[in-house]
């Protein structure tokens, strides 16, 4: 046995599947403009540049950015310097730890950026790797920890603003 539906019905049926059906292919194609982008800084020890670039994405990003940095080899402890010439930026980084790239999330990164050690972490999923070539400061004097510091921010800058 069949159901009828009268014509009128079925033009209005029509009607909605249609709208439907638009309404989920536009939801697809369009992500939100401000959606969250996830990046990743990694470094040898994770204790100085990518503690900094962290840093910088979480204060310039302003929860626009998951934010994250993890070393090959982590030293365990952030730099004391690195500590300190961040609180002249207004950012109290003695609330991180050095961590490994274990710690960080399961998920795809937004860009995954190395800072210039080598790593190149092949584990990582990631849209878009670079690599910046920034100069261990560890053992610079504390003008030359500034410029590095300053260069950090610089590029966070730009990566963000590309983002």
């Amino acid at each position: 046995m069949q159901t009828r539906i009268p014509a009128r019905s079925g033009n209005i049926l029509i009607l909605i599947v249609g709208l439907i059906a638009s309404c989920a292919r536009e939801v697809e194609m369009k992500a939100p403009a401000d959606a969250t982008k996830r990046v990743l800084f990694v470094c040898i020890e994770n204790s100085n540049r990518s503690q900094m670039a962290e840093a910088f994405a979480r204060q310039l990003g302003q929860g626009k950015v998951e934010t994250y940095s993890a070393g090959s080899r982590p030293s365990g402890r952030v730099n004391p310097r690195a500590i300190e010439f961040m609180a002249e930026r207004g950012y109290d980084l003695a609330r991180h730890r050095s961590k490994g790239l274990t710690a960080i999330p399961d998920v795809e990164f937004d860009a995954a950026v190395t800072m210039g050690c080598g790593d190149e972490c092949p584990l990582v999923r990631t849209r878009r790797r670079e690599d910046w070539g920034i100069p261990d400061p560890k053992e610079m004097p504390p003008e030359q920890f500034r410029e590095v510091r300053d260069l950090i921010e610089q590029k966070v800058k730009a990566l963000l603003a590309s983002l």
